[in-house]
Order: structure tokens, then sequence, then C-alpha cells
């Protein structure tokens, strides 16, 4: 019993440092994968949210759902097409990505929240103006595929969360956006996340994924990158798949005002924490720069 006291005061003692560094900034949490659907992994995920919310972190919660939304659309015998990785969203679809994001989901994770001790509010780009979107034109092989309802963000009005944010409350926010004629659309979590944590001068952001990070030609973690040295990684085709559109938002938001930008395992329990309280940290820290 001693004994684990005493790690836990060491514990405590190695995060001091971290708290007082990050205490009065805000830190940008795209929220995603397995940590969202295994049950053990969401309540840590919120308790760890809350602990950050005590110890006078501003987090930001930016959320997906793409399984979620993919399958009410099988239940329906609704088949989801990809293109470029974007779900190809109609009229009837973007109603399931409404009713997923911003219901289901949206009040699933703010419940949980809550549920520990924080106090959560939900949120769509459709409050407060908070995201304006705009259709999202593809480039290259699949230029001129009309991906329907998928939108980019043109601008975004922080104010709402601001508010929140600055006061009691964590912010919860899906990532769903209207135009100026107040037509919605599905904008890919990742990118909406980049652009908040940006707009915000959010100290970090943190990118949640089911994979442990960046890894080199050899499969091995990389833990620390420069932004560089992930532009050379893509150019020599070890970044690839998948995670070039998370370094791609990663490397756009250190290019304004966001300090890092971490892709880190969501699979591991209490990642946020590890990853911002402890000397090791998890996944792959990128900052702005080249190590050369």
């Amino acid at each position: 019993m001693i004994q684990q006291a005493r790690q836990t005061a060491q514990v405590l003692n190695e995060a001091l440092p971290y708290i007082q560094r990050l205490s009065g900034k805000t830190v940008v949490i795209k929220y995603g994968g397995n940590a969202m659907v295994d049950a053990p992994l969401r309540e840590s995920f919120a308790r760890n949210v809350v602990l950050l919310k005590h110890v006078g972190v501003a987090p930001v919660v930016v959320h997906g759902g793409g399984p979620q939304i993919g399958e009410l659309l099988e239940q329906l015998g609704k088949e989801s097409r990809f293109v470029q990785g974007m779900r190809v969203t109609d009229a009837q679809t973007m109603d399931i990505v409404e009713m997923v994001l911003g219901g289901q989901v949206n009040k699933a994770i703010v419940a949980q929240i809550n549920k520990v001790g924080g106090r959560a509010v939900g949120l769509t780009g459709k409050d407060g103006g908070l995201l304006r979107a705009r259709p999202m034109r593809l480039t290259g092989k699949d230029a001129g595929v009309d991906l329907g309802q998928v939108g980019e963000v043109e601008s975004i009005d922080p104010t709402l969360v601001h508010l929140l944010a600055g006061g009691d409350f964590i912010p919860v926010i899906a990532p769903i956006g209207v135009d100026a004629d107040g037509l919605a659309f599905n904008i890919n979590a990742d990118l909406a996340a980049c652009k908040i944590a940006t707009v915000l001068g959010a100290e970090k952001l943190l990118l949640l994924t089911n994979t442990p990070g960046v890894l080199d030609g050899e499969g091995e973690l990389l833990t620390a990158l420069y932004a560089g040295d992930v532009k050379t990684l893509i150019e020599a085709g070890t970044i690839a798949g998948g995670m070039l559109p998370k370094v791609r938002c990663a490397l756009d938001a250190l290019d304004t005002n966001v300090a890092t930008a971490t892709i880190l395992d969501g699979r591991v329990a209490n990642a946020v924490l590890l990853e911002l309280f402890t000397d090791a940290g998890i996944g792959t820290q990128i900052r702005a720069g080249s190590s050369g």
C-alpha cells in the first residue's frame, strides 16, 4: 500500500511542470476510432478530459463517427461509397450524418464526460455560426467527382467556443458545417480539429488514431519529428495511406500558431494524460521547423 502511494506521488510530481506549463492554455483533441467505441476507453478518455479542465487546461473535443454512420446506413440498406477517403454524401446520407454525429454520438460523449464530473456542452458547426463550409473539390485523377454534401472549412467563428471553454464548460464539437444558404455539409473530423486548433490558437493539437503514431521504414515508432522531417518522409513514401491526411493536417496547424501536434494511439488507456503529463509521452509529436 505504501509503495503504491509512493508511486502515485512520484507520478504527480512528474506531472506538475507539465500542468504548470499548460495551465490557461487550450488543447484541441480529435476523438475517434477505438477510443470512442470501447467502453473502458470511453470512460478513460472522459476522465482525462475532466482532469485537464480541473487543473486549468481548456480542452476542446472534436469527434468523428464514421463507423457509426456506416452501420446505420447499412441497416437502412444504403451502400457507403468513398472517394479519397471521403464518404460520398447525398441529401439522404447527410440526414443520417446529422442524426448520428450531431445527435447520437455527440450526446453520448457529452453524457460520458458529465457522468464523471465534467460540464460538457455538445455543439455542431451550425451552432453560433461556428463552422462555415463550402463544397470540397477533389484534385488529381478524381477531379470532377461530385462528393455531394462533403465540405471543407471556409471560415470559423470561435465566439461560442471561447465563451464555453473560457468558463466551466468543455465544448464537444460534431464536424457539421453550413454554407451561406444554410445547407449542411459533412466535414472530416481531422480537418475540422486542425482548423479549430488554428483559430483558437491552441497550445497543442492531439489526433487520436488506431495506430501508435508515425512509423519509420522498419515499422518503428517515431516519437518526435519536425515539420521538415515529415515532408521528407512523405516524399520518400514512408508516410503514406491513411496517415497522410493526418500529418498534413498537423503541418497546416503548425504553419499557423499551434505549438505542437501529436498523433497518438487512442487504443491506449489514459492516452491523453500520458502524452500531456509524462516525460515519456506517447505517439508522435510534431513541431514546426526542421531538425537540420
